[in-house]
């Protein structure tokens, strides 16, 4: 594109605009690092790992330029179809990409066990296919001695495949205005994708769905296997102003059921409230949150979902 047709700003500089891909081992920080960058909830964060399931595309902006994130799934070893599709996702994620960001947690990679087999496999892979501008970001730094962490991203950089090593807190957003600093100023010229008022293209409906699929982990990661999934039936805004909005839990036993429920419905009641608390303050209105459970026990092999999930089924 040459100068005299790229977009400007209302100051007539040059717009930028640019792709970004997370990568990292499940629980690296991946979604917390895309939140605090994009300012606000657009990929659930849970304790519980493997959380999230589709390529999350959070929206920031940064002085002359519009960051695309996607966020992808954790990639570990997938032994289900439901984690190959999610394997397969986060991989695919480097192709609509013009920069890559791996996470990785500086606390564990840092202990006795070193790296992590999930994180070398990753830069295994960067390595084999060509990568070698790319973003290594060192997270939860600070519950690392800094000797040990200088090490670390010593040996790290030795793999030769990183550009910029950027050490942060993603939790406490510590460091991460330097990263969208950074990739704001290498962002290729081009005009914007997304409106500038615009935070992510994961439709309402599915982000309501994977904030109550986040409260469920949250409340209950201790006691719930992994095949959980939330879905939202109705969303009806109301002439109060106010929005109802019906999800449905899909478990694959009625003992899961029990579990989500609680004694005399405290569980469902804590997580309706949590959830409904979130959605009211991203909506920034009155919310009216239905929950109901059904168990499906073959929800994880229903391909119409891995295509809403914008998952591969056969992957």
């Amino acid at each position: 594109m040459s100068d005299d047709v790229i977009p400007t700003t209302q100051d007539d500089v040059p717009t930028r605009c640019g792709f970004v891909a997370v990568l990292g081992a499940p629980n690296a920080g991946k979604s917390t690092l895309t939140n605090a960058m994009v300012g606000t909830k657009v990929s659930i964060v849970s304790p519980k790992v493997q959380t999230t399931r589709t390529r999350i595309r959070g929206i920031a902006m940064q002085d002359n330029s519009q960051i695309i994130f996607i966020d992808t799934p954790g990639i570990f070893r997938p032994k289900k179809r439901l984690e190959r599709a999610m394997v397969a996702a986060a991989w695919a994620g480097l192709a609509d990409a013009d920069t890559v960001i791996l996470v990785i947690d500086a606390q564990r990679a840092s202990g006795k066990r070193g790296l992590d087999e999930d994180s070398s496999s990753i830069i295994e892979t960067l390595k084999k296919n060509g990568y070698q501008d790319v973003i290594l970001v060192l997270n939860k730094v600070d519950l690392v001695n800094p000797p040990v962490l200088l090490d670390l991203a010593a040996k790290l950089h030795a793999e030769g495949i990183f550009s910029e090593v950027f050490m942060i807190s993603a939790l406490k957003e510590r460091g991460t205005a330097d990263i969208l600093r950074y990739l704001a100023s290498r962002a290729p010229l081009g005009p914007y994708m997304f409106p500038e008022d615009e935070v992510s293209d994961l439709p309402m409906r599915m982000l309501a769905a994977e904030i109550t699929r986040e409260k469920v982990f949250l409340k209950l990661y201790h006691e719930l296997p992994y095949s959980i999934t939330v879905e939202t039936d109705q969303w009806t805004e109301r002439p109060d102003g106010s929005v109802k909005i019906d999800q449905t839990i899909f478990v694959a036993r009625d003992s899961q059921k029990s579990i989500v429920l609680g004694k005399g419905g405290d569980q469902i009641k804590h997580i309706g409230a949590a959830a409904r608390k979130e959605l009211e303050e991203i909506l920034g209105q009155k919310v009216h949150l239905f929950l109901f459970i059904k168990v499906r026990e073959d929800w994880a092999e229903d391909r119409a979902r891995y295509s809403e999930w914008g998952l591969d089924f056969d992957a």
